[in-house]
C-alpha cells in the first residue's frame, strides 16, 4: 500500500515537474511553441541525444509556411536552395539526360540534351538506366535515381545502360548545362507551335525569337502550349505579353501594403490568329498567359481548366540558409480578374488528355499527331 501511494506520488510530481518546466518555458522563451517542444523534446525524448534537429526545423518550418491560408507560400531547405535556385535560372549540373519509368517498370532514358557529355559519350534515347556508379538502380523512383545520376559540376560518373539486351557502361562528366525552355516548329500548313516550359529566365527572349522564325517560315497562326508550366518571372510574362499584344493594361498586382501597379503594352503587337494549350497543371504565369490572350479577343484557348492562382510570392533568405516564399500580394487580369477567386480558367475548346498521354507530354516523347489537344487547337485554327 505505501508502495502504491509512493508511485503515486511520484507520477503527481513528475506532473507538477513537467507543466512547471511548461510556465519555465513560457517565461524564458516566450509563447512560442516551436521552442518550447524542441527544448521538452532535448530534456524527455528517450533518444534526444541523437535526434537530427535540423531536419525538426526544416519539417516544422515546411508545415508552418504550408499552413498559411492562401496555399500558395512554401519554404525551400538550405540543402535544396541551389537547385531552387537553378531552376529559376534554367540551369542544372548533369549528364544530359531526361528519364522516366516506362511501363514495364525501367527506367528510361527518352531524351539526351543536344551537346551534353550524355550525347558525347554515346548515350541514346531508349536506354535503360540500371546502375549509377556501384548504386544499383533496380526498384528506384525516378526522383531517387536523379539523385544518384547528379552531382558537383565537373566530376564523373559510370552510368550501366542496357541496349536491346546488351549490357554497356559509359563514363560521363557532370557539367552544367541549360535547360530548352522553348522549343518551336511547324505543325500544320501555316501553324507554328512554341512550347514554353516555364516563365523562369530566358523564357521570353525565347518564345519571342521562336515566334519570331516560325513567322519568317511562313507561320499565319499560331499555339503556345503551357500544359505543366509552374510559371515563374512576372518580367518574363509581361514582355511576351507586351511583344504579342496591342497597347493596353497587361498584369495588374496589388501587395500587402495596398500598393498599386499596372503594366502597360506599346502599340506593337502579333496580329495573327492564335491559340493556347493549357491544362490543371498551368500555374500562375502560365494560366495568366492564355487569360489575357483571351481577354484581348488574341486567342482562343484549349484543353483543360487551370488551377486558379492569384497570388504572387517573395522569396526571402533566411539566416541558415534556408528560404521562405510568402505571398506578399495579389494580381489581375488586365479586366481586373482574380483567377483563384473564379477557381481557373476555363478552356473555350475542352479537350480531355489521360495520364498516360501526359506523361509522354511532359517527357517529351509525345508525337504531334498523338496529341488530341494540339490537333483540337489545329482543327480551331485551321477553321
Amino acid at each position: 500500500m505505501k508502495k502504491r501511494i509512493l508511485l503515486i506520488v511520484l507520477r503527481v510530481l513528475s506532473y507538477v515537474l513537467v507543466a512547471a518546466i511548461a510556465v519555465g518555458l513560457t517565461l524564458a522563451f516566450g509563447s512560442s511553441k516551436l521552442t518550447q517542444l524542441e527544448t521538452l523534446i532535448k530534456t524527455f525524448h528517450v533518444d534526444g541525444a541523437n535526434v537530427d534537429y535540423r531536419a525538426l526545423e526544416d519539417a516544422a518550418a515546411a508545415a508552418y509556411v504550408d499552413a498559411l491560408p492562401d496555399g500558395w507560400s512554401y519554404y525551400v531547405s538550405a540543402q535544396q536552395y541551389e537547385d531552387y535556385e537553378n531552376d529559376r535560372k534554367n540551369t542544372f549540373v548533369g549528364v544530359g539526360i531526361t528519364i522516366q519509368e516506362n511501363d514495364a517498370g525501367d527506367i528510361e532514358i527518352v531524351k539526351v540534351s543536344p551537346g551534353s557529355s550524355a550525347e558525347t559519350a554515346g548515350i541514346l534515347p531508349g536506354d535503360i538506366l540500371v546502375s549509377a556508379g556501384a548504386q544499383d538502380l533496380t526498384g528506384i523512383s525516378v526522383s531517387d535515381v536523379s539523385a544518384y545520376v547528379r552531382g558537383e559540376e565537373g566530376t564523373t560518373v559510370e552510368l550501366g545502360i542496357l541496349r536491346d539486351g546488351t549490357a554497356m557502361t559509359f563514363t560521363v562528366k557532370r557539367s552544367r548545362i541549360q535547360v530548352q525552355v522553348v522549343t518551336s516548329d511547324m505543325v500544320a500548313e501555316g501553324i507554328g507551335y512554341v512550347r514554353i516550359e516555364n516563365f523562369h529566365e530566358r523564357s521570353a527572349d525565347d518564345a519571342i525569337a521562336a515566334v519570331e522564325q516560325l513567322r519568317s517560315q511562313g507561320a499565319k497562326a499560331l499555339i503556345f502550349d503551357v500544359r505543366g508550366n509552374g510559371g515563374g518571372y512576372k518580367d518574363e510574362l509581361v514582355k511576351l505579353l507586351d511583344h504579342l499584344l496591342p497597347e493596353g493594361d497587361l498584369f495588374c498586382s496589388v501587395d500587402y501594403s495596398g500598393k498599386r501597379e499596372v503594366d502597360q503594352s506599346d502599340a506593337d503587337c502579333v496580329q495573327l490568329p492564335m491559340a493556347v494549350l493549357m491544362d490543371g497543371n498551368s500555374y500562375s504565369a502560365a494560366e495568366f498567359l492564355p487569360a489575357a490572350l483571351e481577354e484581348y479577343d488574341w486567342a482562343i484557348t484549349v484543353g483543360e481548366p487551370t488551377v486558379g492562382k492569384g497570388h504572387f510570392q517573395q522569396t526571402f533568405r533566411l539566416p541558415d540558409g534556408s528560404a521562405a516564399a510568402i505571398s506578399t500580394g495579389k494580381y489581375y487580369t488586365p479586366k481586373g480578374v482574380s483567377l483563384s477567386e473564379v477557381g481557373g480558367l476555363i478552356p473555350n475548346v475542352p479537350v480531355e488528355m489521360d495520364n498516360e498521354t501526359k506523361a509522354k507530354l511532359y517527357g517529351g516523347i509525345l508525337p504531334y499527331e498523338e496529341d488530341p489537344q494540339l490537333q483540337a487547337a489545329i482543327d480551331a485554327l485551321s477553321s
